[in-house]
């Protein structure tokens, strides 16, 4: 007899997106059912809890670490960087005469009528001391006219060593036409001080409006050490606990990286995590061949909602970060805060106000008896009835409804002379009222009717609010994904790898060579190719995407239009999309000369249509557990609630609300006149009668 072969080895892929209250695992094998997990995010060391989950899923799900094939990684590591002032201390070495573009920034200001006036520019990132001018210019056409002073470049990282500067950004004028003094600087620099990190515009941002690539160059340096020591010490602790896969990490435009790109470029890391949970939605959207869509992640500190179309993110050529415009590609999220842990607060007229503040999960909601003192939203949560307390996270955390009670009465109804309950439902209603108006800006600033979309709902607390905020925009149509709590982890194991390369190529469209256009792009393929190699990509595994920053010929904002290079006249084509798009943004378009800014080339490779690789398999128990009285806005007092167990519903159950689904990471409300179908892939879907 022939001997029995030894079972092939599992291939594991493992997702983890850190967020402000809870950390979200999602580990996926062939074969098997996803596996998902919350944890309490540890706020002093974010990446103490992406160790943790190893030892979690070696516990829990008999997952041997060295099983583990791909790591993949959403986190706020460099947003928080920014928000919390915690970057590295960094110098700015300028062209001569340029050093002041930092502070002075654009003419515009956000605030027009407020009586003290704050920097609107991240001066914070390099003060006047920590800003030095070299003697070099390059001209307009990319001709050297000075060349680059070395000793001046040496005298001027010396001095910003000797101020602390752990990392240095350099901006020249015209370096993105003609990189060769930036270039030599860091080659001078490095000669000296060879540990010393350094930022390029020409690397980081090459194409023009100095105070724009100033200040993504500016941030870039300011977290190039953090992400280092982040991803550095991540690293280290799963080689120790035995995970040999590589690490990925998402990136701001929805696409992943491995550590050796990002610490090149840790600017990119923006948004990571909101990021993956808009890939995450979107493929459930097209699960249910809904290709347009909003997508609303709840989590326990903010709300970031994304607006979809054709089943594509809008992507931004740049975004916000604690205020700074930061040019950096980006997944179009509008985070706000306003979460599970947001904190209810009167103001100093009396009115009630919620958030931005949040409880998070140190010392989280009152009704989590960890010391929280604060009413949260959590807390009207449970107050309503919505939240079953031995169920909460799946049984992981056990609520103490007294707690919410007792906090909602002293801070909120009594100063109101409301009962408990109705200063619960005021809670839920402020929030609704602030997340719909952040819907709003997100579709209605593109053009978009929000009535026409259907709501995907994430997040721990999305399902929660669903139908309430779809039912304030007129939307008649809501997605909840069968693990909406980690659909931001599962959305990274289904992310595609992704490299985004630009240049300047300021060229009149009219009389424009399509052989200068083709040679421009080959340069830029062969950029995205060298970070595809750094990830290990086979070329033959990747597709190739061009775009082109347009405009009319005397205007100051460009147009990311599709650059279609398979049809027969590419620039034709290309103007016909830039007046359709011109139209739809801005209500006109004529048929003016127009010229390119920039262009840019993504590579992708790899990517899933799906969050789970198997159907839907539902436990065969009774779907309908038990029923409770809830309070809801649009009734005057309490309704019965049927309360059902998702893990039981089987694709075909219809139920109609008033309901509460619960499951291991979040709980779904169904108002009145709601009708709730699970579809095969186990996504429940919401219809308004």
């Amino acid at each position: 007899m022939s001997e029995k072969r030894p079972p092939k080895p599992r291939r594991i892929d493992v997702g983890v997106d850190i967020g402000g209250t809870f950390t979200d695992v999602v580990c996926r094998s062939p074969g098997e059912p996803i596996r998902a997990v919350k944890l309490p995010t540890i706020r002093g060391d974010p990446s103490a809890a992406v160790l943790r989950s190893i030892a979690y899923m070696s516990r829990h799900w008999d997952v041997a670490p060295v099983e583990i094939a791909r790591f993949l990684h959403g986190t706020t590591i460099a947003t928080n960087a920014v928000i919390e002032r915690k970057g590295a201390k960094i110098g700015l070495i300028t062209s001569s005469g340029f050093k002041d573009v930092l502070e002075m920034g654009r003419g515009s200001r956000q605030a027009l009528y407020r009586a003290i006036l704050e920097p609107e520019t991240p001066v914070f990132l390099a003060p006047g001391s920590r800003r030095k001018e070299v003697k070099e210019q390059v001209s307009a056409k990319g001709e050297v006219v000075v060349p680059l002073d070395e000793a001046e470049v040496e005298h001027a990282a010396g001095q910003l060593i000797v101020d602390g500067a752990e990392a240095i950004a350099i901006c020249f004028i015209f370096s993105f036409l003609n990189p060769a003094h930036e270039l030599r600087a860091r080659e001078v620099i490095r000669a000296r001080h060879p540990d010393l990190m350094v930022s390029l515009s020409c690397e980081v941002d090459p194409v023009f409006r100095e105070y724009e690539r100033t200040v993504v160059t500016a941030f870039d340096a300011y977290m190039k050490p953090v992400v280092e020591r982040y991803l550095g010490k991540l690293e280290r602790g799963l080689l120790e606990a035995g995970v040999g896969a590589p690490l990925q990490v998402m990136q701001s435009r929805g696409g992943l990286a491995g550590t050796k790109v990002a610490r090149k470029r840790p600017v990119r890391l923006f948004m990571s995590g909101p990021a993956a949970g808009v890939i995450g939605g979107t493929i459930v959207g097209r699960m249910a061949g809904k290709g347009d869509l909003i997508t609303i992640d709840i989590g326990g500190t903010s709300s970031d909602i994304a607006l979809v179309e054709g089943g594509r993110p809008i992507i931004r050529p740049e975004g916000k970060i604690a205020g700074f415009s930061v040019r950096v590609p980006m997944v179009d999220v509008n985070a706000i805060g306003a979460g599970g842990g947001s904190i209810a607060w009167l103001d100093t007229a009396g009115g009630l106000r919620v958030g931005p503040h949040s409880a998070g999960s140190e010392p989280g909601p009152a009704c989590y008896g960890r010391g929280g003192e604060e009413a949260t939203v959590t807390d009207a949560s449970v107050v309503l009835g919505y939240l079953d307390p031995d169920f909460f996270a799946g049984g992981s955390l056990r609520l103490i409804p007294t707690l919410a009670h007792e906090v909602i009465a002293k801070k909120v109804a009594r100063p109101l002379g409301l009962a408990v309950e109705e200063a619960a439902l005021g809670i839920h209603r402020v929030i609704n009222a602030q997340m719909v108006e952040g819907i709003r800006l997100v579709s209605i600033r593109q053009g978009v009717d929000p009535r026409r979309l259907t709501l995907v709902a994430l997040g721990g607390a999305g399902p929660l609010h669903a139908t309430a905020l779809a039912a304030e925009l007129a939307i008649g149509n809501v997605l909840i994904p069968r693990h909406p709590g980690v659909l931001s982890a599962a959305g990274l194991l289904a992310a595609p790898i992704e490299h985004e390369v630009a240049q300047a190529f300021p060229r009149a469209l009219g009389g424009l060579s399509l052989t200068e256009v083709r040679r421009a792009l080959a340069g830029l393929d062969r950029g995205c190719a060298r970070l595809m190699a750094e990830d290990r990509v086979a070329p033959q595994a990747v597709s190739v995407e061009y775009f082109a920053d347009m405009w009319y010929v005397g205007q100051s904002y460009p147009l990311e239009v599709p650059l279609r290079m398979s049809e027969r006249d590419p620039l034709a084509s290309l103007y016909e999309d830039f007046l359709a798009l011109h139209d739809r943004i801005y209500g006109h378009s004529t048929r003016s000369p127009a010229a390119i800014v920039n262009l840019r080339a993504v590579h992708r490779a790899g990517g899933s249509d799906s969050v789970g690789e198997l159907g839907y398999e539902p436990t065969g128990t009774d779907a309908r557990k038990t029923s409770r009285l809830i309070r809801v806005a649009a009734e005057r007092g309490p309704v019965l609630a049927e309360i059902y167990d998702r893990a039981a519903m089987v694709p075909g159950f219809t139920f109609w609300g008033p309901a509460i689904v619960e499951q291991d990471d979040t709980t779904t409300l169904v108002e009145p006149d709601w009708r709730g179908t699970v579809v095969s892939d186990g996504n429940l879907y919401l219809e308004r009668q």
